[in-house]
């Protein structure tokens, strides 16, 4: 309050009627966005007054009289909403409603507030045992949840909503799951008072006197949100009746007696206050409120006068405040055109149109002249040689001598899947945000041509086709996957190398025998860098929190192309290009099996456990392989397991012999686990090679039977195109070394007569080949049963179709139906039925945290000013922890570029970057903005470009023996992060959806708070850059030589809290457009980089020296970021 502040006008509130007397005023607040101050009386009429002076403005009924008094205001962009015992209104500033709300369940309702969702949504309590969830866009109750205690007040600070009980308690509610969090005892009667900004909450209330019945208590108690603490309480002798915080200077309170008392304090200095005493004419206050922007306080006393209190320069009530509508002035007729044949028709405006216009050319009236050159071979462009002349490579023989390639296509499929509208297209051209592109609905309807009218059909649904990413210059965040996509699943991209795992990865991550297992050795303390079962975790982790939306396996793919021996087995697309896929994936089956097996035994000796591991019980089937001499009938047993079955057919002439009935699956299967063949062998007893004949003696099944289809001859073709051959259930009996399976009707009966213990196992999902026509590569799709890997144990088998990123549920039939010339399976996947909806979490709770704790690496620890460890317990991360985080990256491989006969670019694939250096700092408590994981991550392969501009990475800092900064590996780094997501912190930072897909994590919308969605108008259509908002709002240089991770996370973080204190005081709006405007003077960079600079007294100085206005609430001088923590006065 300063020294000018004066009464600058006195109003009463007007009578019902004629000759009546005035009503009290029941409540009153000013505006978040507009320059009036609305009340409301005790019979539900609510009434708004203008500017300084208080002119009136509305006055509207909002609520019937027999609900009483209005109790309460919040505000919207677009109204007002105020709150009755039994109603909860919502109008226009104008008057006009907008909606009303009643309902039986409304008893003795007192107070309002947003929830974490904004202005979208509030909660509605009061003196009853319910609370409500109203939508404030629809009008209708949401939710009704159980109310702790009976609640008087509501105010919100942060994260929390403070709520004041009947009895004098006050309760502290998650905002999120609105659960009580903390209660403090307030005041021994009831609250009369509360108000709560930043990190403080204040009370005034009442207390029981011997003789005097209910008395004002002679203090204002204080609570800090940031600790749940209480602090010591504020005297004040005549009797605290009002507390209301300053909504710019936090740690500033105005305290109010009943007779006109004020007393201006620092809570963290109570000793000095600024005492002021209103003249109050034969009446008492009954009501004290402060002004968003802090410029005006209003007051009310009993004879139904409102008190403005401000200075009369300043006086202003939001911080920034939108125009407000007044009435419609005449608008003149438009002028008259005379027209004549001399009137230029450049007088006529043209209409704004999105059809497309008649003028533009029909489809049968383009044609193609000549034809395109054939396109040259990756692999021929990626192992050039230089010579004098040019360039040469090795013939990668994958076309036949003197073989011409059909450039111009005619006989292509027509059916096939076209790629649908960039999203920046489909913005521009979109008749509305809410109507569905026709072509998109189009080729939608393309999708569902599943043949369930005609399943003979020979030719291939577009769904089965290949599907391959488009870049604009917006690169890969420009294409619309949910075009593919509209399922829970998520798909896998297939512009990275050896992408044709995905639908084996999709089909361990829908087997939930190994999905737990995976999840569980993730969450154990193996570093082992080359880990695939860790990084087989995390892929399904991150599938599963994606929830739908796209995804990529490139930490998985990269991690196994750097394996030594999967180069020597051709399971490397580059060094294979002559293998069929269909074996490629069935080597990859069996190598993943194994491989993961033994990572998961690697553990075991540090976990304390001996014996078969669980991976093994899951995946393993334990056989004793018998050796027997065909000449001397010598028999040699050893023991034997493998992970994996091939399937055996039969002999040519017996699958031609139409007089025996064809093989069932179950035959085939067993023939092929107890496999018999003849080789030749080395007999010990003729000591001599002798014919040896192999059997295999079954001793027990896994949890999970993988098979592999080995389709050789067509005869096997054939066989898989009966249809329902492939039963969706198998009965497996093992007896003493005898191994029995059924299928069908013969399943049914034994599971009837139950002599026998039958293990009953369910198809998880099929990996099949797609041969779909002579110019699109052969590939391979997933087709997997979602229900047993549903949490819901009454889930029904729902099929669903994963080629790459386009997955759609498919019909059973459709799933299991094979066609020898176009679909044809490779990998099936068996799981126990009883193991069906097993979902097991139990990891979350069991997460191995060491690696936050430990500096790894024999150099010495930096400075404890720019990184230090987190400290176990105290500061054990928590779900809501805050952390900053920002990472560079490097390029490590160059984009491809085509460049077509019209002279455009088009990216064939996009550059590949690859992470560099990630820093993580806490984003509170005592070391708020101190990093607490600062790695640099060594790179093996070859780096293309360092981009040291933009990653302040230089050459030699990611090399272990010449770098100053100790790099870990890439899983060292990545499963800290890991940790950090799945123990429910919450990421601060900018642009963050670039980092975390470049890191290949995904992070759940409700853990990440981006900075630039925060300071975002999409009216605009353009998003900020870290240096120009916090040279704008923080006043601050940043990324002044080079760019530095710490340094933009901790930015970041800043401007996450600013950004909360523009929503605290109700000033947001008014704060982007301000932002903006300052963009477009400043063509939106910062002048330190632009030829302005920052200037050094706290102002922002233009090129020209004009002295910039702060575009932020005012900083409190002796609070540094940093040093004191977060918005924490507290500490000194």
């Amino acid at each position: 309050m300063e020294a000018d502040w004066d009464e600058l006008a006195i109003v009463q509130l007007p009578s019902p009627g004629l000759h009546l007397p005035t009503v009290p005023i029941s409540t009153f607040s000013f505006d978040t966005t507009q320059e009036l101050l609305w009340t409301g009386n005790n019979h539900g009429r609510v009434t708004s007054f203008y500017g300084p002076h208080l002119e009136r403005y509305t006055s509207y009924r909002g609520h019937a009289p027999p609900d009483g008094p209005v109790k309460q205001f919040l505000f919207t962009e677009k109204g007002i909403i105020s709150l009755s015992k039994q109603s909860v209104h919502y109008s226009h500033r104008r008057g006009l409603t907008q909606w009303h709300l009643t309902s039986t369940e409304f008893k003795d309702l007192k107070c309002i507030n947003f929830t974490s969702k904004g202005t979208r949504e509030i909660l509605v309590a009061g003196c009853q045992d319910q609370m409500f969830k109203v939508d404030v866009e629809k009008g209708t109750i949401t939710d009704s949840l159980p109310a702790e205690a009976q609640y008087t007040t509501m105010k919100r600070a942060g994260q929390y909503l403070c709520a004041a009980t009947k009895n004098g308690g006050i309760h502290i509610l998650d905002s999120n799951s609105l659960s009580v969090v903390k209660t403090f005892e307030g005041h021994t009667g009831s609250i009369s008072d509360m108000d709560a900004k930043g990190d403080f909450l204040a009370t005034c209330g009442w207390s029981p006197r011997q003789q005097y019945a209910y008395m004002l208590d002679p203090f204002t108690n204080v609570f800090s949100l940031k600790t749940l603490k209480q602090l010591p309480p504020i005297p004040f002798h005549t009797g605290a009746a009002f507390v209301r915080m300053h909504p710019r200077m936090s740690t500033t309170a105005f305290i109010a007696s009943q007779n006109g008392q004020m007393q201006v304090i620092d809570l963290m200095n109570p000793d000095s206050a600024n005492l002021r005493q209103l003249n109050l004419y034969e009446s008492y206050l009954t009501g004290f409120e402060m002004a968003p922007s802090g410029e005006a306080i209003a007051l009310v006393d009993s004879n139904s006068h409102i008190h403005l209190w401000g200075s009369p320069t300043k006086v202003h009530f939001p911080e920034y405040s939108n125009p407000t509508e007044t009435a419609d002035h005449n608008v003149p007729p438009p002028p008259t055109i005379d027209w004549s044949l001399d009137t230029p028709l450049n007088t006529v405006g043209m209409p704004y149109y999105k059809e497309q216009l008649l003028s533009s050319w029909p489809s049968h009236l383009v044609f193609e002249v000549g034809a395109p050159p054939p396109k040259i071979d990756n692999m021929i462009l990626n192992n050039m040689t230089r010579t004098d002349i040019g360039f040469f490579a090795k013939n990668p023989r994958t076309k036949r001598r003197n073989q011409a390639e059909a450039t111009r296509q005619i006989d292509r499929v027509s059916d096939s899947l076209s790629a649908p509208k960039f999203l920046s297209e489909k913005t521009r051209t979109a008749p509305s945000f809410t109507e569905p592109d026709a072509k998109a609905a189009e080729t939608m309807e393309t999708l569902t041509d599943l043949h369930l009218d005609d399943v003979t059909r020979k030719d291939v649904p577009a769904m089965y086709g290949n599907v391959e990413i488009k870049y604009s210059k917006f690169g890969v965040d420009d294409f619309d996957f949910a075009y593919y996509n509209q399922t829970p699943y998520s798909g896998l991209e297939t512009h990275i190398t050896n992408s044709y795992a995905n639908p084996l990865l999709q089909l361990f991550r829908f087997t939930p025998l190994i999905r737990n297992l995976a999840l569980q050795h993730t969450s154990s303390p193996c570093l082992f860098e080359s880990c695939l079962l860790c990084e087989l975790g995390f892929l399904i982790d991150m599938l599963e929190k994606a929830g739908g939306l796209n995804c990529q396996a490139s930490n998985f793919l990269k991690t196994f192309s750097g394996l030594s021996n999967a180069v020597s087995l051709n399971l490397l697309e580059e060094f294979a290009p002559n293998v069929a896929l269909t074996s490629m994936i069935q080597n990859l089956n069996r190598f993943l099996l194994d491989k993961i097996s033994e990572e998961f035994r690697q553990m075991l000796p540090q976990l304390g456990h001996s014996g078969p591991s669980a991976m093994d019980q899951v995946l393993e089937t334990q056989a004793r392989a018998s050796m027997r001499c065909a000449q001397c009938n010598n028999e040699t047993i050893r023991g034997g397991k493998n992970f994996v079955s091939e399937l055996m057919y039969p002999a040519k002439h017996v699958m031609k012999n139409t007089r025996i009935p064809r093989p069932t699956f179950s035959q085939i299967l067993k023939a092929s686990v107890e496999r018999q063949d003849q080789t030749r062998g080395w007999c010990t007893k003729c000591n001599r090679y002798q014919q040896m004949v192999q059997r295999k003696t079954i001793q027990s099944v896994p949890g999970v039977l993988m098979l592999n289809a080995a389709i050789q001859s067509h005869e096997a073709k054939l066989l898989w195109s009966i249809p329902n051959w492939l039963p969706q259930e198998i009965g497996i009996i093992v007896d003493q070394g005898q191994f029995y399976c059924f299928e069908g009707q013969d399943l049914k009966l034994h599971l009837q007569r139950g002599v026998h213990q039958i293990m009953v196992y369910e198809l998880v999902g099929v990996v099949a080949d797609i041969n779909s026509g002579e110019h699109q590569k052969p590939h391979l799709v997933a087709t997997i049963n979602t229900g047993p890997s549903s949490r819901d144990e009454d889930a029904e088998d729902t099929w669903h179709l994963f080629n790459d990123f386009l997955v759609r549920p498919i019909p059973k039939d459709e799933a299991l139906r094979f066609e020898p010339s176009w679909k044809l399976p490779s990998v099936l996947s068996y799981q126990l039925k009883s193991a069906r909806n097993k979902i097991d979490d139990s990891w979350k709770n069991n997460l191995d945290t060491s690696i936050l704790y430990r500096w790894w690496s024999s150099n010495a620890t930096p400075p404890e000013t720019k990184f230090k460890l987190l400290q176990s317990p105290a500061e054990t991360p928590r779900p809501g922890y805050p952390v900053a985080i920002d990472a560079e990256f490097i390029r490590l491989q160059a984009e491809e570029i085509e460049m077509k006969a019209d002279g455009t670019r088009q990216t064939i694939r996009p550059d590949r970057k690859g992470l560099a250096r990630v820093s993580v700092c806490r984003g509170e408590g005592e070391y708020a903005g101190l990093a607490f994981i600062d790695d640099y991550i060594a790179v093996t392969e070859q780096v293309v470009d360092y981009l040291t501009e933009w990653s302040g990475i230089s050459p030699g800092d990611l090399n272990r023996e010449t770098s100053p900064h100790a790099p870990v590996s890439l899983k060292h780094a990545y499963k800290k992060l890991w940790l950090l997501l799945n123990l429910g912190c919450v990421f601060v930072g900018h642009s963050l959806a670039n980092d975390f897909r470049t890191i290949n994590i995904h992070v759940p919308k409700h853990q990440v708070v981006d900075t630039s969605n925060l300071f975002f108008k999409p009216d605009f259509k353009r998003k900020l850059n870290l240096k120009f908002l916090a040279w704008c709002v923080l006043k601050e240089s940043i990324q002044q030589e080079t760019h530095d991770s710490i340094e933009d996370a901790t930015t970041a973080l800043k401007l996450w809290r600013k950004y909360e204190e523009f929503v605290d005081a109700g000033v947001l709006e008014q704060m982007l457009n301000d932002i903006y405007a300052k963009g477009s003077q400043y063509r939106f960079k910062a002048p330190g980089s632009g030829g302005a600079a920052v200037g050094q007294g706290g102002g922002m100085r233009g090129g020209g020296g004009e002295v910039l206005e702060p575009m932020t609430t005012p900083k409190k001088a002796g609070v540094a970021f940093g040093s004191v923590g977060f918005r924490s006065p507290l500490r000194r």
